[in-house]
Parts: structure tokens; C-alpha cells; sequence
């Protein structure tokens, strides 16, 4: 409310004075009570110093205290400090006065900031997440180099925005500033977000035209880049052609072969790695121990565990116990891999006691469950689920009941699944039970069809997944609108028989859909690709490339 009283009083301040700049409301505004009016004999702050009231400000939404702190970098002479601009606009931000961030920003042709400067103000704010400022930032630039649109492609991938980082990038080429190797980095990064595999085609054909010499960086970055697009074959045609000198490279395609399911190639490029004699890092046995850990090679797995302490002296980090745990709990070891939680030499992490708890949910252990819920301080929608889910999976109706209201009274709501396909270079989103799409009559009726084909085909909806104590009919119809199955049948809509499918998906897939696509797969003669939360999966004949286990 304090907030909102002085946000307001500054609003009414900028009408009477509707030219004068912001620093001169401020200093009015706070000057019966703050320090301004301390003797000239007073300390200067350090601008550090001030940064750090900042940002305590910023977490503790104290306004009043940043409203003075602003004052005193004007009186101080810090007014042209790009880490303590990006402090006040962001901190002004948090406080929920987003005129006087705005007001802030739109002063920045008086304050004569060079390029350098405006560069940093825009790498700091992406830095704190606060996009749309940096954005606005960026439209009032009159020169942008290099560095400017670097700053706003790599702040779009790092605050997740990734179709927007492909639109900057679209515009920078349109504009007289020619892209380097960074902006590549920064693109392909965010094309394997998307799983975007004619973007993919588009920025490395430009790579190529442009002359951009391959460093490890961005040799690295392609091989995700198609990994994740679920191109490994291509992934395995540009690491072959490539120098393998840093072992950055032969990790892209280890976790690029682990995320398909391809333990055993993934072993194989481990096994070249040392004859070439190139050192495995620890990334490297993450990747060696998730590759193992999809395809269920406990005792590879166990091995190349004890292989990373005993002959490479790299100690386990929690990454490598998380894998470990997930290699055990995947396999039906929950009771081991609760046993290598407890001897952990390190605090086990959220990550660790999630991957014990969907062990626990998948082999019907609700006492360790609820052991690993207890251990959760921050319980995510997906804990809930995990833990809901198992108790329906038991029919204990009333255990998973108790769950759902433990939901409501934290405020906790269900993440909706999510979907995406990309047709002709336009991403097209999906959610569960979702009918905003313009064609949404056709897509149900195609998906209608669908599912009336593979029932005839012997599918049977696996309603013993829905978490709710309803008929099977409305569990039923709860698992045919699941964001995949609407995705998919977009695409089959929108495609001509035997073009290959690509769907991407923000949650792990589930059981129902798994063998839906399966048996459709084979009734269609057409492969799906799945990208989820974990990994691939390619159908094709009636058949998973993961074989079943994920």
C-alpha cells in the first residue's frame, strides 16, 4: 500500500511536471525524510553499496527505502551507472510501480549514454529476467552494433523466449550489423529449445554461407542443436566431420545419443574418446550415466560410476548421484537407490528425492513416497501428482483425496501438458483439452477418427492413470485430449500419408499415449517422434525406439 501511495504521489508530481526528468520527482518526493539532508560532511556511498540495497530492496519490495537510494545516486553522481540503473528499473519493477521503471527508461536520451553503456544496461536486465525492459531499452537505441543484438538474442534464450530470440535474429539480419559466432551460439541454442529442425537447416545453411569458422563452441552447439531436433543421425554426420579436440564436443554427442536411447553407441563414442586420448570431464559421465540409465544398463551404469572415482579421480557431484539414483529407481531398485541417497557425502537435492519418487510411484511404494514428499521443501505440482497418482494406482481413493487438498490449500494447480509442431517454420502450441486452435472442429475430428481406429486395433485407454475417483468414461475422455494426441492430429491434418511426424512436449509422456502412438505408428506406415520432459521417442511399425523403457 506504501508503495502504491508514493508510486501514485509520483504519478501526480509528472502531470503538474510533465518535462522535467525523474530524478528531480525523486529527489522531491523523499526529501523530508531521507538522507539528502544529511551534512556534507556525510559519507559518500560506494556505488556497490548501493547496488546491494537495491537488490535487497528489490526481494523485500521495500519502495521506500530504493525511493531513497535513488535519490542518493543522483546526488552522488551515479546517474550514468549501467548496473545500477538496471537495479533501480528492475527493483521499481518488482515493487509493482511500473510507471516510474517505465519513466526511468524513457529518460534515457538525456542521460547521453554511449553504446557500450546502453549494451551493458541491456545485458544487465536481461541478467535479472527483466526482458520487456530491455527490450524497451532497445527500441530507443539509435545505433545498435553487434553487441546489442548479441545482447537481446542470448537475454531472449536465457529467459526462455525462444521464438522471440529467432525474431530478433530475423531482424539483425535485415538490418546493416552482420552476425558472429556468439550470435550463432546464442541462435542454436535456442532452435534445440524449440526442437525447431527447419530452423535448424536455415541457421547453419547461413552459417556456411557466412563464412562462420566452427569453434568448439559451435561445433558443440550443432550437435545438440540436431540431437534435439531428433536429427541424430544428422548430430553423427557433423561430429563426424569435425575436429575432436575438446572434450565439449564428444560430450554434445554422448547426452545427444543418451537423450535418443542409445546407450550403447553412446558407450561406443566414450570408448573412442579414450583411445584418442581425450580426458573425460564430469559432464561426460552425466552423460554416460543418463545414456544407462534410459536403456536400464545397471551395471554399465555401476561401472562407469566406480570408473570416474577410481581411475579419473573425478568426484561425484550431485548431478552423478541424481543419475545414479535415477539408474536404480528406473530398474525397480527403489530400495538401493534409496540406500545410495542416505550415503551421499553431499545433501541429496530436490532433483534426487523427485527421481526417488517417480520410482516410488511407478513400482507402487507409497511408504517411500510419502519419505520422499517429506524431504521435498518446495512441493511443485508435479510432486503431487507423482504422489496422487500412486495412491490411485493402489485405488486408495481417499489417500489420493487427501493429496488433491493438500493442493488446494497450498494453491497449487496441475501443470497443464503442452505440445508443439512446427509446419512450414510456424510453431503451433497444444494444450490439454485445449479449442482455441482455428481449426480446433477438425482437429478433434480427425483425432476422433484416430482414436475409433486404434480401438479396433485392440487399444485400450489406460484410465487407471486419470487421478480422479470418476467413471471410466470421463477418464477416458480426459486422456483423448491430452496436448500430444491434439498435436498429432494437427499434423496428420495438415500433412500428406508417410511424412514423418515431430511432435515436441513440455511434460514426460505418459502410458496412455505411449502405446496410442505405438499401435498408431504401425496403422499409419508413418513414423512419430516424440521429444519430452526426458528424452525421445521414435515409433515406427508398431514399435518405441526405447523399447518400452523411459
Amino acid at each position: 500500500m506504501e508503495a502504491k501511495r508514493l508510486c501514485s504521489r509520483a504519478g501526480r508530481w509528472r502531470q503538474m511536471h510533465p518535462a522535467a526528468p525523474i530524478f528531480s520527482a525523486n529527489s522531491y518526493l523523499v526529501h523530508p525524510t531521507n538522507s539528502l539532508n544529511s551534512s556534507p560532511s556525510s559519507t559518500i556511498p560506494d556505488h556497490q553499496k548501493l547496488n546491494c540495497i537495491l537488490e535487497a530492496c528489490k526481494f523485500s519490495s521495500d519502495f521506500r527505502t530504493a525511493f531513497q537510494s535513488h535519490a542518493k545516486i543522483i546526488k552522488f553522481g551515479y546517474g550514468t551507472y549501467p548496473s545500477l540503473i538496471t537495479s533501480l528499473v528492475s527493483t521499481y519493477a518488482h515493487c509493482d510501480c511500473l510507471d516510474l521503471a517505465h519513466q526511468l527508461l524513457d529518460e534515457m536520451p538525456y542521460w547521453g549514454f554511449d553504446l557500450i553503456t546502453a549494451n551493458l544496461i541491456i545485458a544487465s536486465l536481461m541478467k535479472v529476467g527483466e526482458f520487456d525492459f530491455a527490450k524497451r531499452v532497445f527500441r530507443k537505441m539509435l545505433r545498435r552494433d553487434v553487441v546489442t543484438w548479441n545482447s537481446m538474442i542470448g537475454g531472449c534464450v536465457r529467459n526462455e523466449r525462444f521464438e522471440e530470440a529467432l525474431r530478433f535474429f530475423r531482424e539483425m539480419l535485415n538490418s546493416n550489423v552482420e552476425p558472429d559466432g556468439f550470435t550463432f551460439a546464442s541462435v542454436i541454442n535456442g532452435c534445440a529449445r524449440l526442437g525447431s529442425s527447419h530452423h535448424a537447416e536455415l541457421v547453419h545453411g547461413l552459417m556456411i554461407e557466412k563464412k562462420i569458422q566452427l569453434n568448439f563452441i559451435l561445433s558443440s552447439a550443432l550437435i545438440d542443436l540436431y540431437s534435439k531436433c531428433g536429427r541424430i543421425n544428422t548430430a553423427k554426420k557433423v561430429f563426424n566431420s569435425i575436429q575432436h579436440d575438446d572434450v565439449s564436443v564428444w560430450n554434445s554427442m554422448i547426452n545427444g545419443l543418451a537423450i535418443h536411447g542409445l546407450a550403447l553407441d553412446a558407450i561406443g563414442v566414450f570408448s573412442q574418446m579414450e583411445m584418442e586420448s581425450v580426458s573425460p570431464d564430469s559432464i561426460t559421465f552425466i552423460g554416460i550415466l543418463t545414456a544407462c540409465s534410459h536403456c536400464g544398463l545397471v551395471e554399465q551404469g555401476r561401472r562407469y560410476f566406480d570408473l570416474m572415482r577410481r581411475h579419473y579421480s573425478i568426484q561425484p557431484q550431485l548431478e552423478h548421484y541424481g543419475a545414479m539414483v535415477d539408474l536404480l529407481g528406473r530398474a525397480g531398485l527403489v530400495e538401493e537407490a534409496y540406500a545410495m541417497i542416505k550415503a551421499m557425502p553431499m545433501e541429496p537435492d530436490i532433483v534426487i528425492w523427485r527421481a526417488l519418487l517417480s520410482a516410488c510411484r511407478n513400482f507402487k511404494n507409497p511408504e517411500l513416497g510419502e519419505v520422499a514428499i517429506a524431504k521435498i521443501s518446495h512441493l511443485n505440482s508435479g510432486d503431487y501428482i507423482l504422489l496422487s497418482n500412486m495412491y490411485c494406482s493402489l485405488e486408495k481413493w481417499d489417500s489420493a483425496e487427501r493429496v488433491r487438498e493438500m493442493m488446494k490449500r497450498d494453491g497449487v494447480r496441475k501443470n497443464r501438458g503442452r505440445s508443439w509442431v512446427e509446419l512450414g517454420g510456424v510453431i503451433h502450441q497444444f494444450k490439454a483439452g485445449d479449442r482455441s486452435h482455428p481449426e480446433t472442429g477438425a482437429i478433434y475430428k480427425v483425432l476422433e477418427g484416430l482414436i475409433r481406429r486404434t480401438k479396433l486395433e485392440g487399444f485400450m485407454p489406460a484410465t487407471d492413470l486419470v487421478l480422479m475417483d470418476v467413471s471410466d468414461e470421463e477418464r477416458e475422455e480426459n486422456l483423448n485430449s491430452h496436448s500430444e494426441k491434439l498435436a498429432l492430429a494437427y499434423v496428420i491434418l495438415k500433412t500428406s500419408p508417410g511424412t514423418e511426424i515431430r511432435v515436441s512436449k513440455n511434460l514426460r509422456t505418459c502410458h496412455d499415449c505411449h502405446c496410442w502412438m505405438k499401435i498408431l505408428s504401425r496403422l499409419l506406415s508413418r513414423v512419430i517422434i516424440v521429444r519430452d520432459r526426458i528424452r525421445f521417442h521414435q515409433f515406427e511399425g508398431g514399435l518405441c525406439s526405447c523399447r518400452d523403457y523411459w
